[in-house]
C-alpha cells in the first residue's frame, strides 16, 4: 500500500481466488450464501481471513464487501470508524462471519 507505507502485492493468488468464490459456494444445489448481503458480507471476511495479499487485507476486504453491496444496491448507513473497527474485528478472530453478516443487516 504505497499511501500507508506497507508491502505490495499479492501473497497468494489461491487464496484471493478461495475468497472470491466462496460467495457461490453451493452445497446439494443450492447456494450457502443466497442474498447479496450475505455474499456481501461472505466477500469481506473471507478477503480479511485468508489474508491473501502482502498487506492492506482489512482494508482490501471491508472495501470489497462495500463496493458488492453498493453495486447491487445496498448503501450501508455507518460510520468509517465502524467499518474499521469490523474489518480489525474480523482480522483479530473477534468478529465471525455471521457478525459481519448481522453488522450489514443492521446497517442497510
Amino acid at each position: 500500500m504505497v499511501f500507508t507505507g506497507g508491502a505490495i502485492g499479492v501473497r497468494d493468488e489461491r487464496l484471493l481466488d478461495s475468497a472470491i468464490g466462496s460467495i457461490y459456494q453451493t452445497f446439494d444445489g443450492a447456494e450457502l450464501y443466497p442474498t447479496k448481503e450475505e455474499k456481501g458480507a461472505k466477500l469481506g471476511f473471507s478477503l480479511i481471513s485468508n489474508h491473501a495479499f502482502l498487506d492492506g487485507n482489512k482494508r482490501v476486504g471491508m472495501l470489497a464487501m462495500l463496493s458488492f453491496l453498493e453495486i447491487n444496491g445496498i448503501r450501508l448507513n455507518c460510520a468509517d470508524n465502524e467499518i474499521c473497527a469490523m474489518g480489525m474485528g474480523v482480522a483479530s478472530g473477534k468478529y465471525a462471519y455471521d457478525d459481519l453478516l448481522k453488522f450489514v443487516l443492521n446497517h442497510k
